[in-house]
């Protein structure tokens, strides 16, 4: 856990810092030798005309200018490539990783910590905020890196060739490249925050539609859905139409600030020339180096753009998985007893974090290896609390939950865990064959192992009919029954092998023939393990041996 939740963004990058350096290097490469081409080409053409118009061309110098030409043109070709190839490998595995570092530090959050956030909220920050953040490379990071290099490298040149040239350029590298793009994302910070709230919402709601389309068509309620994913939209449009705008201001300003330094070029050129500083080609090559470098620096707003998109996105990823976890490991944890023991909750009290009222109040509970016992009460009486705190989702305010006689917040959670098969209410089937959803539950299960544990939910006759253990059972299994969906999620408990199945309304959304052989079969499958069932359903008798009910905090026989 600990290793976890030092795993920082930061550190996603840092482990690819040799390709990115690399990559860095390679446009600034690139961008160096188009700028060196530019400006040579401009020299090498003013100083070829000159030449023929004076009738010089037999002390004309073709070669060396033109050997330059073609090796900064093969240059900037080779490494426009490698840039390339290099920026965009290095983008996907950023990408990658990315994912995986965000699903590695929010699923020990889940669900206690992530129940409160939106489904289409996580999808929003899953999607569009980590795609903000895997592309600072090559909109951000290399292009600003790159321009300040080159602009470095521009000047020292400059300086070399005429002094004053130089102080122009490093003015209008100050004004262009730093005042222009400052003036242009100055004050946005707080308008990309609303950006990304508002992309967010409409992302969340859409998700949420078309999830619950089937209810909102029952409700008659599919309308006002739209207008709300319309009016979203909407103020989402209003948003992007408003960066778009500071953007094309940025552009202006820069076009203005652009014309204004070219001409400035051109005039200390041409006095420098009129002086004898300098010849008229290394003049020209002056103003060519300047358009190349006006040129580049055109990207630079774009680019602080995209660093402060990136910048809010990392900030909203960061929000959901630094959030603390519901429990923690003990520092030192110890052995879970090696055979099935008896599970007892001693004078347990919980409520939810800023709740008044206590869901469970002193509540007493024994389950000894083997028992099997239900527990009803109304919703909202703190059943799914308690089934909480037994897989140890929250640790009580109160008491304690023990088992073997050892307080489970003791145990390494990794190692309770084991000892709990959950099924819950709506267990999903996931795309892919029925062998992938079982192997969920166990994954080194051989396929003779499967075969029993299907045939032990009576599921055996429906997978050779369907094809096999390979055959494909569709999206949220749509090849299936509600029965046999039901079937297949118990299944899979059974086969973790954990001493105690923890089962959260198995039978909701059956009808009551199918629930009940459900149940029975369920019982002749468990093999000795014990049973803990959440419901509010009637049972048929010999499906449990006690039946408990939740009212008002306190745990009574039914």
């Amino acid at each position: 856990m600990n290793d976890v939740r030092d795993d920082s963004l930061k550190q996603v990058f840092t482990r690819h810092r040799g390709r990115l350096l690399l990559t860095v290097l390679l446009l600034w490469t690139t961008m160096l030798a188009g700028t060196a081409l530019l400006g040579l080409s401009g020299g090498f053409l003013t100083a070829a005309a000159l030449a023929g118009a004076a009738g010089l061309g037999s002390g004309f110098n073709f070669f060396s200018p033109s050997a330059g030409i073609r090796g900064l043109t093969m240059a900037r070709i080779v490494s426009r490539y490698f840039e390339k190839l290099v920026g965009h490998d290095v983008t996907l595995r950023i990408a990658r990783d990315l994912r995986v570092w965000f699903f590695r530090r929010a699923l020990p959050l889940a669900p206690a910590r992530l129940a409160g956030v939106r489904t289409g909220e996580l999808l929003a920050r899953l999607m569009s905020d980590i795609g903000e953040v895997d592309g600072l490379l090559v909109r951000a990071i290399g292009p600003l890196l790159a321009l300040g290099g080159v602009s470095l490298v521009a000047v020292l040149s400059s300086w070399l060739i005429y002094p004053p040239a130089a102080l122009l350029l490093a003015v209008l590298a100050l004004v262009i490249g730093v005042g222009v793009p400052w003036l242009t994302v100055r004050g946005a910070g707080a308008h990309e925050r609303d950006r990304a709230l508002h992309r967010a919402q409409l992302r969340a709601q859409s998700f949420e539609g078309l999830e619950g389309a089937a209810d909102l068509t029952a409700l008659h309620a599919r309308e006002d859905w739209n207008l709300r994913v319309l009016v979203a939209a909407k103020q989402l449009r209003s948003r992007d139409r408003r960066r778009r705008w500071r953007l094309v201001a940025g552009n202006a300003l820069h076009g203005v600030c652009a014309g204004g330094g070219l001409v400035g070029m051109l005039w200390v050129a041409l006095h420098g020339f009129e002086r004898g500083a300098i010849d008229a080609a290394l003049a020209a090559a002056l103003v060519f180096l300047t358009v190349a470098l006006i040129e580049l620096w055109a990207g630079i707003g774009l680019a602080w753009q995209s660093w402060l998109s990136g910048r809010v996105a990392a900030a909203r990823l960061e929000a959901i998985v630094d959030q603390p976890a519901g429990v923690a490991d003990a520092e030192v944890p110890v052995a879970v007893p090696a055979q099935p023991a008896t599970l007892t909750f001693e004078r347990v009290s919980f409520r939810w974090p800023g709740q008044a009222r206590a869901l469970l109040d002193g509540v007493e509970l024994r389950l000894e290896p083997g028992e099997r016992m239900a527990i009803r009460g109304d919703s909202g009486s703190g059943k799914t609390t308690l089934s909480s705190l037994l897989l140890r989702l929250w640790d009580p305010d109160a008491g304690r939950v023990l088992y073997g006689g050892q307080d489970i917040r003791s145990l390494a959670q990794a190692d309770w865990h084991r000892q709990i098969a959950w099924l819950p209410q709506n267990a999903p089937v996931f795309a892919g064959s029925i062998a992938d959803n079982l192997r969920l539950g166990d994954a080194q299960a051989s396929d003779e192992q499967l075969w029993q544990v299907l045939a032990d939910v009576r599921l055996h006759a429906w997978a050779e009919r369907l094809g096999g253990l390979q055959a494909w059972v569709g999206e949220n299994g749509a090849t299936m029954s509600a029965g046999q969906a039901r079937r297949l999620a118990l299944a899979r408990a059974l086969l973790r092998g954990s001493p105690i199945l923890l089962l959260d309304e198995p039978t909701e959304g059956l009808d009551v023939d199918t629930a009940h052989a459900l149940l029975r079969d369920m019982v002749a499958a468990l093999n000795g393990r014990s049973l803990v069932m959440i419901t509010h359903d009637a049972l048929p008798d010999g499906i449990v041996h006690r039946s408990y009910r939740l009212h008002e905090g306190a745990l009574g026989l039914a």
